[in-house]
């Protein structure tokens, strides 16, 4: 039995660990009853996969316990530290287990796998093939783009997701029941929550911290100003989900608006610098352009969208550049919300407005029966017309007024869209 004094030396994270599938918390959509995941596990059979999720989603713990769940041998490998040598070692160490008197299958575990060059990862192909081990590995990023299409073709991909905050309230009460911490006011578990950003090992390492000031200060509550006061800026700096973080992604927001690059480049690396996920701050940056920029700069839809992806692909630092340069560019693009107003009128209308039937002469006649019942009749192929514009042409629901929720202002490409629809307006006026 583990002695007292050696449980404690243990780091929280470990002692911790779920030891059975039913311990684990989150990721229900894989682990859950008739769940992928769960389901591999009950199948007796391992299969090689890759683990792909944010830092501190489970995925050592789920490779740990399937090597548990099929009484296998777990050899882990650091795609960060290992090279050619470690999948060599890992070779011979699964051929001795299969050939032994135990005749035990390996799982290797190689963490971080998307660390791994080109020709490392194929190391592993002639293996899994002949089924000597069970291969699974684990990474933070897309693995489309990080890991082997050989190597993936005999891979499950299965997709962890970050913590929910009712997930890491059970890792703290977990915590306190393993006698780690005192008690905790519930302001402060909401900020290590909001700090712990759905990573479960960093809400631990972050809980041990406090438990090892809490003894050395003889502290019987951790309150939120003792925290602060013991995990100092590095706190009070990362406030997601609070004041702080709203009223920065705010002013990053109305600097694009505003058409400031420099505010607009100051408050992304406030936020990154803060600890904002980088991928939380690609998803505002496609909003602002669709939201602030629309048609007035097509382009910049596009490259909002190609910031986030480069992100996907380099991660951080380098990824951040491009959404530096993203930034910069919806700062400086015309500005347009046109299309944001339409849709948002376009909404309210329908909302309050019954349901209006198609115009006949709209509808589809694939078969003989909707023809004979007039679908289609009469709608006039605006290809064949001249010009391509079918003037006249009535498109929205009999009986409905005519409503312009769209309307183009005098800037960027939306000065030419704004010509083109008077000149439409004037031919359907005439006809």
């Amino acid at each position: 039995m583990t002695s007292t004094a050696a449980r404690n030396h243990q780091p929280l994270a470990e002692r911790l660990r779920p030891k059975t599938l039913g311990e684990v918390i989150g990721q229900q959509h894989l682990l859950g009853e008739g769940m992928a995941l769960r389901l591999a596990f009950e199948s007796g059979q391992p299969h090689s996969c890759i683990l792909w999720g944010p830092p501190g989603t489970g995925k050592t713990t789920i490779a740990r316990l399937m090597a548990d769940a099929f009484d296998a041998q777990f050899i882990t490998i650091s795609a960060v530290l290992g090279g050619v040598k470690d999948i060599r070692e890992a070779v011979e160490q699964a051929q001795i287990a299969r050939d032994g008197l135990e005749q035990r299958h390996t799982i290797v575990f190689v963490d971080e796998v998307h660390r791994f060059n080109k020709s490392q990862q194929d190391a592993f192909l002639p293996h899994v093939e002949s089924g000597l081990f069970t291969f699974i590995g684990a990474t933070t990023e897309n693995p489309s783009f990080e890991v082997n299409s050989a190597l993936l073709s005999r891979a499950a991909v299965y997709v962890l997701q970050p913590l929910g905050e009712e997930d890491l309230k059970q890792i703290v009460a977990r915590a306190r029941a393993d006698g780690a911490l005192p008690a905790i006011e519930n302001i402060a578990i909401d900020r290590l929550i909001a700090y712990a950003d759905g990573d479960a090992r960093r809400l631990l390492n972050t809980l041990e911290t406090l438990a090892v000031a809490a003894v050395q200060e003889k502290v019987e509550e951790i309150t939120d100003v003792w925290l602060l006061k013991v995990l100092g800026e590095r706190m009070r700096r990362y406030d997601k989900g609070g004041e702080q973080f709203y009223d920065t992604i705010s002013a990053l927001h109305k600097s694009v608006r505003g058409s400031d690059p420099d505010a607009a480049l100051y408050w992304l690396v406030r936020m990154l610098d803060g600890g904002a996920d980088p991928r939380y701050m690609a998803r505002r940056l496609v909003r602002m352009a669709s939201e602030d920029i629309g048609l007035a700069d097509p382009r910049a839809l596009r490259l909002a969208l190609d910031a986030a992806e480069v992100y996907e692909r380099l991660g951080t630092p380098e990824g951040e550049l491009a959404l530096a340069e993203c930034v910069v560019y919806l700062a400086v693009a015309p500005k347009s919300n046109a299309v944001y107003k339409a849709y948002n009128e376009a909404r309210a209308f329908v909302k309050k407005d019954g349901t209006r039937p198609v115009p006949m002469h709209l509808r589809n006649a694939p078969t003989k029966l909707m023809k004979e019942l007039d679908y289609g009749k009469n709608y006039r192929y605006a290809h064949d017309e001249e010009g391509g514009f079918a003037a006249g042409e009535r498109y929205l629901p009999d009986g409905m007024p005519d409503t312009a929720f769209y309307r183009p202002v005098e800037r960027g490409l939306e000065i030419r869209i704004a010509e083109k629809m008077r000149t439409l307006q004037a031919l359907n006026q005439k006809k």
